[in-house]
């Protein structure tokens, strides 16, 4: 009689754990089905069946521990010996789930941020309990463009490997166009003219860089005085080199890049003073010996 009550109460537990997880992850689905009709924005609609997700599976652990209360008394002991197996045949697992609640507590990124994890650059597009995916950016296509590659980072990598944040915080990187002119040519001319490029438009880019800034300051001790372009000038074997140096959207490299380049082509062809300098080569010929 006992053994009957104790196998009929086993499997009532069976039925009604089955019967939660169902109804719970099905409410889940609907919430999934509400938010994407209800919230526009990509990154906000991410975040949020995320958040559905992990509410759903907490209260599904919560329901299947009240369940199940009575058969709890040995679960440290199960535990203890399942954890001890566990470090050892899924210690990278482990470590990556260990990697996802750090990001969670310490957000070094989030989706929509461009980071480099390791060796991959991309922007976050995904963040799960083992892996971050992320939509890659650069390798063979230049000026950190869009490969359209998928890349999944396994979590444990922010133990392993420095993390890169391009945008979280401030969202503006410092970028460089060099120039050569000849000995010849007006340096100082055409150090006006780049310096005169970058400039325009630059008095809305400094707003947004100092707001960006004064927020950054007030979590890290970070001094930085000059944010406007500037052009540095050096001597080298062909000539005069110019860098101008610019800070610009780390999202917008290459397109701001494009336009500096043509409007400094565009100026410096105007001028009859300013050329640009290039490597030269010179074959000697040896005169033919004569025979004597």
């Amino acid at each position: 009689m006992a053994s009957n009550l104790a196998s009929w109460l086993g499997e009532t537990r069976i039925v009604g754990t089955a019967a939660a997880v169902i109804v719970i992850y099905l409410c889940m689905f609907l919430a999934f089905r509400i938010i994407n009709r209800v919230v526009e924005d990509v990154n906000r609609r991410h975040k949020a069946r995320r958040a559905a997700l992990y509410v759903a599976t907490a209260v599904v652990l919560v329901v299947v521990a009240l369940i199940w209360a009575q058969q709890l008394a040995t679960l440290p002991l199960i535990l203890s010996v399942t954890a001890a197996g566990l470090v050892v045949a899924l210690g990278d697992a482990i470590l990556s789930v260990a990697g996802w609640f750090f990001i969670l507590v310490r957000r070094p990124y989030g989706v929509g941020d461009r980071v480099k994890l390791g060796s991959v650059t991309g922007d976050v597009i995904d963040i799960r309990l083992f892996e971050t995916t992320l939509l890659e950016v650069g390798e063979w296509v230049s000026a950190e463009q869009s490969t359209f590659r998928l890349v999944h980072c396994p979590n444990n990598t922010l133990f392993r490997a420095p993390i890169w944040n391009y945008t979280s915080g401030f969202p503006f990187i410092w970028d460089e166009m060099d120039v050569t002119v000849t000995f010849e040519s007006d340096w100082d001319k055409a150090r006006g003219i780049m310096l005169q490029r970058a400039m325009k438009g630059a008095d809305e880019m400094q707003r947004r860089v100092e707001s960006a800034l004064k927020r950054l300051t007030k979590k890290y001790p970070i001094k930085y005085s000059k944010l406007t372009p500037a052009v540095y000038v050096r001597i080298v074997d062909n000539g005069v080199k110019l860098t101008l140096r610019y800070l610009t959207d780390a999202r917008r490299r290459r397109i701001v890049g494009d336009e500096l380049s043509r409007g400094v082509l565009q100026d410096f062809e105007a001028c009859s003073d300013v050329n640009f300098a290039y490597p030269t080569y010179r074959i000697v010929k040896e005169p033919e010996k004569t025979e004597s």
